[in-house]
Parts: structure tokens; C-alpha cells; sequence
């Protein structure tokens, strides 16, 4: 029997992508691992994160206590869910250590879509 949602998938009727505009993960494929003959589970086919060095700088910016990485984010890039490209632009694995230590820097990427001139 065919999965009706898959028909809807591939008629155009349902985005292919469940994630937002502003997600790590919008742009990444969905892969299927099928289970058995009539069972296949959905996942997100990995994310390669790019060097520091290949990520572009907008400007640096210095902690104050009490900041939040997404209102940074939002302050510079208008857009509080792009915290993961300043997270990738500091080698960050962990977004909270961005912004743990009042007086430290932390680089801001520039906009994703904004060319390098």
C-alpha cells in the first residue's frame, strides 16, 4: 500500500523540508532508512559545518553579563534563529559558551546571502 504522505511529498503538496527558513537544517536532504517492506523512518543526512576561516566577519562583539546569544543575533543579523552561524563562526559547539564570559569577543558572521565584495 502506498504512504499517502509520501504521495503528498512528492506531488508538492507537503514541503519536503519540515524545518524553517532560519534552520540549521533547511537546507539539508532527508534521508529514509527502511525498516522493512511497508516501515521506513525519516532522518536528516548530516550537517557539514564549515571552517571558521571560510565564514566571512561582519564585525566582533563584546559580551556583556547577562546577554543572550539569540538577542545578539537578532541585533546584528535581524534574525534571533541564525544563532547557529555565529555559533559556527566561533567554533562553538555549545551556544551558551558564547555569551558565559562577560569582556569576551565573539565574531558575527556576516548575513547568510550577503556577498563578499
Amino acid at each position: 500500500m502506498p504512504d499517502p504522505v509520501q504521495m503528498l511529498i512528492d506531488a508538492g503538496a507537503i514541503p519536503t523540508s519540515p524545518f524553517g527558513p532560519s534552520s540549521r537544517y533547511a537546507k539539508l536532504a532527508i534521508g529514509r532508512y527502511q525498516v522493512s517492506a511497508d516501515e521506513s523512518v525519516a532522518y536528516v543526512l548530516p550537517r557539514f559545518v564549515p571552517q571558521a576561516r571560510d565564514i566571512p566577519a561582519m564585525s566582533c562583539h563584546r559580551v556583556h553579563g547577562g546577554e543572550r546569544i539569540d538577542v545578539i543575533t537578532a541585533h546584528y543579523l535581524a534574525d534571533p534563529e541564525l544563532y547557529w552561524h555565529v555559533a559556527d563562526a566561533n567554533v562553538a559547539t555549545d551556544v551558551l559558551e558564547l555569551t558565559a564570559t562577560a569582556g569576551s569577543r565573539i565574531v558575527i558572521p556576516l548575513p547568510p546571502g550577503a556577498g563578499v565584495s
